[in-house]
């Protein structure tokens, strides 16, 4: 007997490590995907303008291209813990990268506004279930021992993915055409799904959860958080409530939430459990998620549209500017993940949130002059603060949650990252428009005639336009008017960049708030 026993153990050590092997490929497959589904949001914000030519659509049609996306993408994330234990994490996922895959194609062949609005609406909602299904099987597959390589693996490509998508998306149109933004999912989306098929085993599925399924849940959940997302969207560009559509959903979105929180609390088997928010860290982290989302994707969007309008970037320039942060994440992340087993996870928070207001900070001094090296800096600091601050937010708030919960938090703790950027990108648009107009009109009342210095300035241009004769003093005054306007401009982002800076300081302050985990507490198990 004891033969035979010593016989069989050195065989069962090879078996055991080609399981965990086996188990890491699939888990890297699947986040693969969530890379996709993150990258496709920013890959085409930096390319509307080359779609809208080629649809022929309209400047107002053409954002629908993103808010469509955005808005079935946050119905569907919070769905997702329900969907996961239901069919479990393989078929949840294999389903979500089929249709995003099959979407993304629909995109490419997309002949009008309309199709693509329709087709991008079912990419974001089919594709949504990846991204927290992700998170909830990094702290649940694996035990605690490997969590310094799996969080910060998730928690680079959360953050990395929208910051690189105006560069890959600026490069494929520059290249190709528009069409390859979609078409550039086929292959990688087809090899996820056959991954994603034949090695996942994670879980079993619960279809019995099914029966139970809550319909009127599931509409007053889309009622409240699409009408928010529409609202969002739409407010800063169409003057909030003064637009009647807006106003609509807004009713929409207020009667559908007092439904939703009713329907949640009454449903035997709610479409959302709210209990993790009962957790301390899950609830404080998950608002410091919120605010990490204004960040993340707020300058993703403040930077090019800086160097958009005021320096006049094309979109390949901007991408290769902004390539910066991502190179900083991509370095930063190997980093934090010793560093989490090493320092008070809370002192890396308040470090990753102070890094972001030094860099935001020094953004305050902007010029029209600014490009790449005067944001060198800011970028860098900007993409080492959200790795340092998002992993350890990350981990504290799921990692220490109990198995049962992590699919419901994992879809909650993504959603709120996710309306963060859609409530930070509503601020940041209402306060750079009430700005600029609060910059140019003060500045209208400096540069009069009365005023010596602009009145000399005025000459000076004349006499450099001569050459038009009696039409120079005419062109002098609409170039001095143009540089007034960017003026105004350049000072409402430094407006914008000055909030950011008070909102993270502030943040630096709170992370004392959340409770440092026990040693090797989580929940992570590797079932």
């Amino acid at each position: 007997m004891s033969d035979i026993t010593a016989g069989s153990a050195p065989g069962a050590a090879p078996r055991a490590a080609s399981s965990e092997g086996r188990r890491m490929f699939a888990f890297l497959c699947m986040v693969f995907g969530m890379f996709m589904a993150i990258l496709d949001i920013q890959i085409v914000s930096a390319s509307l303008s080359e779609i809208q030519a080629g649809l022929a659509a309209s400047s107002d049609e053409i954002s629908w291209v993103q808010t469509s996306y955005l808005i079935a993408e946050v119905v569907m994330i919070p769905l997702s813990g329900f969907l996961s234990r239901a069919l479990s994490t393989r078929w949840l996922f294999a389903a979500s990268a089929v249709g995003f895959t099959v979407m993304s194609f629909m995109c490419a062949t997309a002949t009008s506004i309309h199709e693509m609005i329709i087709y991008r609406a079912l990419q974001g909602f089919l594709g949504g279930g990846m991204i927290p299904t992700v998170f909830a099987a990094a702290y649940s597959v694996f035990p605690r021992e490997k969590q310094s390589v799996v969080t910060p693996l998730i928690g680079l490509v959360a953050t990395l993915a929208p910051t690189i998508g105006p560069t890959i998306g600026g490069y494929l149109t520059d290249l190709f055409s528009w069409h390859w933004l979609f078409l550039v999912n086929i292959i990688p989306g087809i090899f996820v799904i056959i991954t994603t098929v034949t090695l996942v085993d994670f879980d079993e599925p619960d279809f019995a959860l099914l029966d139970r399924f809550d319909w009127w849940g599931l509409l007053f959940m889309a009622g409240f958080l699409g009408s928010l997302e529409f609202v969002l969207e739409e407010g800063p560009t169409n003057d909030w409530f003064e637009d009647q559509w807006i106003f609509l959903f807004a009713i929409v979105g207020v009667v559908s939430a007092v439904a939703f929180f009713a329907r949640v609390f009454m449903a035997r088997e709610p479409v959302v459990d709210l209990r993790a928010f009962a957790n301390r860290n899950f609830s404080v982290g998950s608002a410091f998620s919120f605010v990490v989302g204004i960040g993340l994707y707020g300058l993703t969007y403040l930077y090019p549209l800086y160097l958009a309008r005021v320096r006049g970037y094309s979109a390949l320039m901007i991408g290769e500017t902004m390539f910066v942060s991502g190179l900083a994440m991509f370095l930063c992340a190997p980093i934090a993940g010793r560093l989490m087993g090493k320092v008070d996870p809370r002192a890396m928070i308040a470090f990753g949130f102070g890094a972001f207001a030094v860099g935001t900070w020094q953004v305050t001094g902007l010029t029209k002059d600014w490009d790449f090296w005067e944001l060198l800096v800011p970028q860098i600091l900007r993409g080492v603060g959200i790795m340092m601050a998002m992993i350890p937010v990350n981990n504290i708030s799921l990692g220490t949650l109990p198995p049962a919960q992590l699919k419901n938090a994992s879809g909650l703790f993504n959603l709120m990252r996710n309306l963060g950027g859609a409530v930070g990108l509503a601020l940041i648009n209402t306060v750079l428009n009430d700005r600029w107009d609060l910059h140019l009109a003060r500045l209208h009342e400096n540069v009069q005639w009365a005023n010596g210095v602009a009145v000399e300035r005025l000459d000076s241009m004349t006499k450099a336009l001569g050459a038009l004769g009696s039409d120079a003093q005419v062109a002098a005054l609409k170039k001095m008017a143009g540089q007034v306007r960017i003026q105004a401009e350049v000072m409402a982002f430094a407006d914008v960049f000055l909030g950011l800076t008070v909102l993270f300081a502030l943040l630096l302050v709170a992370s004392p708030l959340m409770s440092r985990p026990a040693r090797g507490a989580g929940g992570g198990g590797g079932h």
